[in-house]
């Protein structure tokens, strides 16, 4: 029998946690959207932000990364979970603001080379119903930084970290992060490899923070007020080109979402 690499192994088995997350959100939206049809229910965007947050961030992955913990054997101590400390608060200031400084350089960066980027469906929907938005500002602190983080830097980078160094660990849990939100993307392939590339950024402020506290609350925290940030300044893109009668075109922020 052929020993694998530890890190080989490792990196598997991050690999295969992120996916099956991914794919039993998939499968959890699409029973519920077949079992809608079948009912002839019509869904709202509104409806459908809904049912997607419930479906990936909330059963998915947050199911599969508890499931992952208690067939390891651990407990919620694993990730790290805690109140922030006052320096850990201070953290997470710092990588908001990190986070944004990257998406603004690299955004500023693909905009002046006229690189076309693919688009975050929820950014979408919001363009249809710009209200939907409002509801994404407090679902980035309930369901999507919590959710994401606690899989792919609890889960996911912890076990790259058990074999890897910190900085290789980090790099390609980000990676995989954001290699993820490929599905979540609309667009041509290499439009949403773009954006993919920018989401990368962002993901390393993510991972670098949860490897510097030790604490899943402080990457979770960050993660949701940049989206929060994202979604309501989308809102107010939207809504300043409707009172000018202009058509929307959220650009960058649409894509940049995680």
């Amino acid at each position: 029998m052929v020993s694998l690499d530890p890190r080989v192994r490792s990196l598997l088995v991050a690999v295969g946690i992120a996916v099956v997350g991914l794919v039993v959100g998939l499968g959890i939206l699409l029973g519920v959207g077949l079992a809608a049809a079948g009912a002839g229910v019509e869904f709202t965007p509104t409806v459908l932000i809904v049912l997607s947050l419930a479906s990936f961030q909330g059963v998915a992955f947050g199911g599969v990364a508890l499931l992952y913990l208690r067939y390891r054997g651990v407990d919620l101590d694993y990730v790290g979970a805690r109140l922030p400390t006052g320096r850990e608060l201070l953290f997470a200031v710092a990588g908001y603001v990190g986070a944004f400084g990257a998406v603004i350089v690299i955004g500023t960066i693909v905009g002046l080379l006229g690189v076309e980027t693919g688009t975050n469906q929820a950014a979408e929907l919001g363009r249809q119903s710009p209200e939907t938005l409002l509801l994404l500002v407090p679902a980035s602190f309930l369901l999507i930084g919590p959710g994401e983080e606690l899989l792919y830097r609890g889960v996911v980078q912890n076990r790259l970290r058990e074999t890897f160094p910190p900085v290789p660990g980090i790099v390609l849990a980000s990676a995989i992060f954001a290699a993820i939100h490929f599905v979540a993307l609309t667009g041509g392939a290499s439009a949403r490899l773009v954006t993919v590339g920018i989401l990368f950024f962002p993901s390393l402020v993510f991972g670098t923070l949860y490897e510097l506290t030790g604490n899943i609350t402080v990457p979770a925290l960050v993660h949701g007020a940049y989206n929060a940030t994202l979604f309501t300044l989308l809102y107010i893109a939207l809504q300043y080109a409707d009172m000018a009668g202009e058509t929307p075109t959220p650009g960058l922020l649409a894509a940049v979402g995680l």
